[in-house]
């Protein structure tokens, strides 16, 4: 039994399909609710829940019975809600020193600057009285 031939390949090539196309996406940091809180509770935290106790503050918090803010026991956090607390106070002058552990709790400059982003809406927000 003889077999019929094949029909012929095109004359011209087939087009690969085309390459696709890839884009550059950017991540937004993305903060946990429990991060958020913290931010939001260092809104209240003054200045001097960021100083390290020593033998005059315990002095000062044993007479006038003045309780120091407690540390948060996840070092994450703390670093977290230390920057937090600048932000909200407006002392970049002292933030250097809390980006470095900041850094190396994990988070990124763009995490810093989605901070800086939110703590300053909410700030204009409540300077106006306006609900969030």
């Amino acid at each position: 039994m003889a077999s019929r031939p094949l029909a012929s390949w095109p004359a011209q090539p087939v087009p690969a399909p085309a390459r696709p196309r890839l884009y550059a996406v950017e991540t937004v940091p993305a903060f946990s609710d429990l991060e958020w809180s913290i931010v939001a509770m260092a809104e209240q935290d003054g200045l001097s829940s960021l100083r390290r106790p020593n033998r005059f503050w315990s002095l000062v918090a044993a007479i006038f019975g003045v309780r120091p803010a407690n540390r948060l026991a996840n070092d994450r956090l703390e670093a977290l809600r230390r920057v937090a607390v600048l932000v909200w106070r407006g002392r970049s002058d002292s933030l250097r020193a809390e980006m470095q552990a900041f850094f190396e709790a994990g988070y990124t400059p763009a995490h810093f600057d989605e901070l800086q982003r939110r703590i300053a809406a909410a700030s204009v927000r409540l300077a106006h009285g306006v609900a969030q």
